[in-house]
């Protein structure tokens, strides 16, 4: 394991992961959960989450975004970092809701139709988040080239994505964590 991704591992289990009696935005009931948002917005590894993300952006990505809040940190940290280094990516977040004022739509943020992206999520446990804003994103004329999560906490989003033709990656999954897949 590189420094950076032992840093941000050992940062997760330390400031993120809770053990007790949670209810996931599914409903479902579960023993612990992850606050994956103290890690990647913590000064002292939030640069070497950027790192990992970046790792894992091909060069043709133009922009990096996803569903507000969940893909919010990652992504703006990830955007600005390439951006001190000579690479300019496109940041934006997908409004859960139309917006009916304004510049409307759910799109928020610096998004072209000829733009590759990379779709963002903080955690996932089934995916829908992820493939909420890549369908938003398609929609609006940009390409897909990747789902990706700093946490892969159910096991599901990569089968998930891969039926609407998307590819999936998570920088670290529940097991390397210590845990059990969530599931659906």
């Amino acid at each position: 394991m590189s420094d950076a991704r032992q840093r941000v591992h050992d940062h997760l289990l330390a400031h993120a992961v809770r053990r007790g009696d949670f209810t996931l935005k599914s409903g479902r009931r579960s023993s612990w959960f992850i606050d994956a948002k103290q890690t990647i917005c913590a000064p002292e590894v939030m640069v070497d989450v950027a790192d990992l993300v970046l790792a894992r952006v091909s060069d043709d990505v133009t922009a990096l975004g996803g569903l507000t809040m969940g893909a919010d940190g990652v992504t703006f940290i990830t955007a600005g970092v390439a951006a001190t280094r000579g690479r300019s990516l496109g940041a934006f977040s997908v409004r859960k809701e139309t917006k009916d004022h304004g510049a409307g739509g759910r799109i928020a943020g610096r998004l072209r139709p000829e733009d590759v992206v990379v779709i963002t999520e903080d955690t996932v446990t089934r995916g829908t988040s992820l493939l909420e804003a890549a369908t938003v994103v398609r929609d609006f004329g940009a390409r897909v080239a990747l789902l990706l999560a700093v946490v892969d906490r159910g096991g599901t989003a990569q089968a998930m994505a891969a039926a609407e033709g998307w590819r999936f990656e998570a920088l670290f999954s529940a097991p390397e964590l210590g845990f059990d897949y969530e599931g659906a």
